[in-house]
């Protein structure tokens, strides 16, 4: 397995690139924007720079592409960050330049639909991190929680190894954004299961590959940024999914068609997020929402069992669309101690 660049690491007073290269919302929901971007100041001590379409809805892919062209080609930006997600990143990939940004490289921190940027990078040889929205996790009403602070603190101006840690609680109703006073108050939080150990025999380390599933799946149905199965040998498969919340079989579905395609066996093993188990389309009473759980469970399990067999599967880890959320490094290395019971990442 080829190693994978990992950009250098900032310090304070850096300049940083905010970019929307899925969807525009700051234009929309400012409130939040304009939060994220006041706590990167005060905070982590570093400078945004907006880009033409940062604050803009409905732009031309081409023009987001051109503001990631910008940003990654400007020495004087350390770092590139995501406004938010979004649902049409794919139409973007084609005008990227891959050489101006294998011979630029940036640290990119997002999520969700940018799940799309972070394979374009892990395909151009480059670590990208999966986490640290502006208007989500800078932008999070009240304060930021402290897990999410420390695990970008850590991505951002560290490098080595850093070990995640189970949170004891976890948050999945939000107010919306256009409510008097929804960013005041810290959202509400609930005990968290800890992690589900699946086969945890061993050690494993390998790279990073994945990100939001929803979102891989659309680059799987498009052939776009995904390579032969055994270029993906020995990885570290991460997986979660979104605030729309698929379905049990949905999630099913598409592991048996990466199992099909010969992909899921390449996997030494998985991480797989904490499901998100409400939205304001979906809220689920507290019965509802941990059957919605199990559900999600038994679908990853019974894929992995039929294609996969030998992984060591981690369950209720805190990244993606979670809140507190750690950050991973997609195309960075993973340590996984079973025995242990400990996850070390390399940032």
């Amino acid at each position: 397995m080829e190693e994978r660049f990992y950009p250098r690491k900032l310090v304070p007073g850096d300049r940083v690139a905010i970019v929307s290269p899925s969807g525009g919302l700051a234009e929309v929901f400012p409130e939040p924007y304009e939060l994220g971007l006041r706590r990167l100041r005060s905070e982590f001590e570093l400078e945004p720079v907006e880009y033409p379409t940062t604050r803009r809805l409905h732009t031309a892919p081409a023009q987001r592409a051109a503001d990631l062209h910008a940003a990654f080609a400007d020495p004087d930006i350390a770092a590139v960050i995501a406004s938010i997600g979004g649902e049409d990143q794919i139409t973007v990939l084609p005008h990227l330049d891959r050489e101006l940004i294998r011979t630029n490289p940036k640290p990119f921190f997002g999520y969700s639909d940018n799940t799309n940027l972070l394979a374009y990078l892990w395909n151009t040889g480059l670590v990208g991190y999966h986490g640290g929205s502006i208007m989500v996790e800078f932008g999070r009403p009240g304060a930021m929680h402290a897990l999410t602070a420390a695990s970008l603190r850590a991505a951002l101006f560290t490098s080595g190894e850093h070990e995640l840690t189970a949170c004891a609680e976890t948050g999945h109703k939000q107010r919306r954004w256009d409510e008097p006073g929804a960013l005041d108050t810290v959202p509400q939080m609930e005990p968290a299961q800890d992690w589900h150990w699946h086969h945890p025999t061993g050690v494993i380390e390998g790279v990073a590959w994945g990100g939001c599933l929803e979102i891989l799946s659309w680059l799987l149905m498009a052939d776009r940024e995904v390579r032969p199965p055994e270029t993906y040998a020995g990885c570290v498969l991460v997986a979660e999914t979104s605030e729309e919340m698929p379905s049990a079989t949905e999630v099913y579905r598409v592991l048996r068609n990466m199992g099909e395609r010969g992909l899921l066996a390449q996997f030494s093993a998985a991480l797989i997020g904490r499901a998100k188990n409400w939205s304001f389309e979906q809220p689920l009473s507290d019965a509802e929402r941990a059957r919605y759980t199990a559900d999600q469970r038994a679908a990853v399990l019974r894929a992995f069992a039929e294609y996969a067999p030998h992984a060591t599967i981690v369950f209720d880890v805190d990244f993606g669309h979670t809140d507190p959320q750690v950050v991973l490094p997609i195309g960075g290395r993973i340590r996984i101690d079973g025995p242990a019971r400990r996850i070390t990442v390399q940032y």
